[in-house]
């Protein structure tokens, strides 16, 4: 690996901040400034990616297989949930309806 030195100029406060997570991670301060770099950069070159790959997309073709899918598809043999699976409040269900929704259990109760 080549090894070359950079000048960095820092604000004396932000300079402390980062001696202290330096130490707290168990590293030297120019490790974790490599690491935080490294980081941030494969941040904005996934992000690149992700718009280049949106931008080559045929949005008619997704909704047209994401409409198909599952159908004729019934559940097989082992299809199953964990058994410590719970649903997430507000998540929204294949239907497009919430299954535990509130108003779904007043209405239900109400009907009883």
């Amino acid at each position: 690996m080549r090894r070359s030195n950079f000048a960095l100029r820092l604000q004396p406060s932000l300079l402390d901040e980062l001696r202290k997570a330096a130490e707290a991670e168990g590293v030297a301060v120019n490790q974790l400034i490599n690491v935080a770099v490294a980081e941030k950069v494969s941040a904005l070159r996934t992000e690149t990616y992700f718009r280049e790959r949106a931008r080559r997309t045929d949005r008619v073709e997704t909704l047209r297989i994401l409409a198909r899918a599952g159908k004729g598809n019934p559940p097989m043999k082992g299809d199953k949930l964990p058994t410590n699976w719970q649903k997430k409040p507000g998540r929204k269900a294949a239907n497009g309806r919430d299954s535990v929704s509130k108003r779904g259990q007043k209405k239900k109760a109400a009907s009883k």
